[in-house]
């Protein structure tokens, strides 16, 4: 009990990083998602296109991959002329990875409104962007709720992926103690934060999911 106590606060110095990468990608990741299956719905058949592809690549490899590159890549491609500082690098590549996996989510949202609706709006003398703001985008959050739920305990537990550009999250931290003290106790100590970090946000879900279930 004493060894944890005495790790608790250098592993906990780690937390700000890793609420930090959460909270910034949860930010640039849900409105450049929607944006991303709004285009995915273009009447412009290259830009469908392009982001199909977009969000192909993105789902089919590994993030940690995507940081490398972006990270340990970019600037051997490019004679260092583009570099990224590590909680840049992390930021950008989560949001990218994010966004991509949230655009299908919200493609789907979208895609379940009826057709019935928008022209019914049309009807009414509605603008697309009205219909779309007022109309379709609050349905399509009440759909994807429990979607949008697991991608962010799936962010949560993603975050931990800093540690291979050496973030300094807690992590990489409790790395550190754990090869030289020899023992598993640090490791122990991140997988109790991280489960009430993902129990915290499911919690949140829920409470959010029960109140769209009111809203009718």
């Amino acid at each position: 009990m004493n060894y944890i106590i005495s790790i608790l606060p250098d592993i906990l110095s780690g937390l700000n990083i890793t609420i930090g990468l959460f909270i910034f990608t949860l930010i640039g990741a849900t409105p450049l998602g929607v944006l991303m299956a709004i285009g995915m719905r273009s009447q412009f058949v290259i830009l469908r296109w392009l982001l199909n592809a977009y969000v192909w690549i993105i789902r089919g490899t590994p993030l940690m991959l995507q940081l490398m590159f972006v990270y340990c890549g970019l600037p051997i491609a490019t004679n260092n002329e583009l570099v990224f500082p590590k909680m840049t690098a992390a930021v950008v590549v989560f949001i990218l990875n994010y966004a991509g996996y949230l655009a299908e989510i919200f493609r789907g949202g979208i895609q379940a409104i009826p057709q019935g609706q928008y022209d019914a709006a049309q009807v009414l003398g509605i603008s697309r962007g009205q219909t779309f703001r007022k109309i379709v985008l609050p349905q399509v959050f009440k759909i994807v709720l429990p979607s949008f739920g697991n991608e962010v305990i799936n962010l949560i537990k993603d975050t931990s992926l800093g540690y291979v550009i050496s973030l300094v999250d807690i992590l990489y931290i409790a790395q550190g103690h754990a090869v030289a003290d020899v023992t598993l106790l640090p490791y122990v100590i991140v997988a109790v934060l991280y489960l009430f970090f993902t129990a915290l946000a499911t919690l949140i879900m829920k409470k959010i999911e029960a109140n769209y279930r009111e809203w009718q």
